[in-house]
């Protein structure tokens, strides 16, 4: 039996994996409503690239649906689980395509509305996914699920297959690194100090 739309919102992302695996079309709809974007927004800040990143996640969502009838509820948390398959499926592109130089990777096009608060949020936007780009990758990762998809160290610790410790200091370094990065564009992009 279906659940009711509006009590998805209610219910965990792990139980209504069990409720899709147990064949409830509504669970897994109301889950990729939920998942997909985050995954999206991960690939493509890891990637650099929208198409691909509409793959890796589009990839990831179908591993899900697939573990779905033998997941096991407080085993692992779902977002977990689908941060380290999309992180996986990133080295596996990234390494394939090591060969391009970066600036040959397209830019995404801007397409915001002409006001000067928009257009100011998109280059800051894109003025951070160019800077986390020159980061190394296990630094971008931790960054990227730190301060972009908000998990915590030892979430991101699960996922990376690392230590607690090694994410506090790919965090840490990958911050210094960007700062170092955005401190020559500080003007440009509306910070000021007074």
């Amino acid at each position: 039996m279906d659940m009711a739309f509006d009590a998805q919102d209610e219910v965990s992302d792990e139980a209504l994996l069990v409720l899709y695996g147990n064949g409830d079309g509504a669970a897994a709809r109301a889950l990729t409503l939920r998942m997909t974007p985050r995954a999206l927004g991960f690939a493509m800040r890891m990637l650099g690239d929208m198409a691909e990143a509409e793959d890796v996640a589009q990839e990831a969502m179908l591993r899900l649906w697939r573990v779905a009838p033998e997941w096991r509820q407080g085993e692992a948390k779902v977002t977990t689980w689908l941060f380290r398959v999309v992180a996986n499926l990133c080295t596996d592109r990234l390494r394939k395509a090591r060969g391009v130089a970066l600036d040959a990777v397209p830019e995404p096009e801007d397409d915001a509305p002409g006001a000067e608060a928009r257009l100011l949020a998109a280059s800051r936007a894109r003025a951070l996914d160019e800077a986390l780009l020159t980061l190394p990758e296990r630094q971008r990762q931790a960054v990227v699920l730190r301060h972009i998809e908000g998990l915590a160290n030892p979430e991101i610790a699960e996922v990376l297959e690392i230590s607690v410790e090694a994410v506090e200091s790919l965090t840490a370094r990958g911050k210094r690194a960007l700062a170092a990065v955005l401190a020559e564009r500080r003007e440009e992009l509306g910070y000021t100090d007074g």
